[in-house]
């Protein structure tokens, strides 16, 4: 058997290992979200709920709550315009931005996938992590908080400065 490079090296491939994990998560997502037959991609929920919480939010203000680029945000918003989930209009207060927001069936699939998918989801996940010992959801936070604060390049520098 081969080894597992990216496991063995430790924090020198966290990262990649972190991207693996991520990326097993949202396939076995999409299989339960496939097998409900709900035609979504598991990437593009975070977008519904974050409209849902928030009310309507330019692509701007959805790209930093669901914390990726601005034209990857444009590009989610437009396949989630194609479906017929969210809709686009322009702000009553300034008609240069543009706001997006749930349609009645994107709100149907939001309140549907509250009641049915979200919970199966995230009961999978804390099953899958409850032998896990220390508080993993605070220790990932913290991650993304210290690489906010100081991004890897930089952590040897500021190191030697202390």
């Amino acid at each position: 058997m081969v080894e597992d490079v990216v496991r063995t090296l430790g924090f020198l491939c966290m990262g990649s290992r972190l991207r693996r994990i991520g990326e097993r998560l949202q396939a076995d997502t999409q299989q339960v979200i496939d097998e409900a037959g709900l035609g979504i991609q598991a990437g593009q929920y975070p977008f519904l709920a974050a409209i849902d919480r928030s009310g309507p939010l330019t692509i701007g203000e959805l790209a930093q709550a669901v914390g990726i680029t601005q034209p990857g945000a444009t590009r989610t918003t437009g396949q989630l315009l194609e479906l017929g989930y969210v809709d686009m209009q322009p702000a009553p207060d300034d008609q240069r931005r543009r706001l997006v927001s749930l349609t009645d069936k994107g709100q149907d699939l939001v309140d549907h996938s509250k009641k049915v998918i979200w919970p199966r989801i995230a009961a999978a996940v804390a099953d899958l992590c409850g032998d896990l010992n220390g508080p993993i959801l605070e220790q990932l936070a913290a991650i993304e908080d210290g690489l906010a604060a100081v991004p890897l390049a930089r952590r040897n520098a500021v190191k030697e400065e202390r």
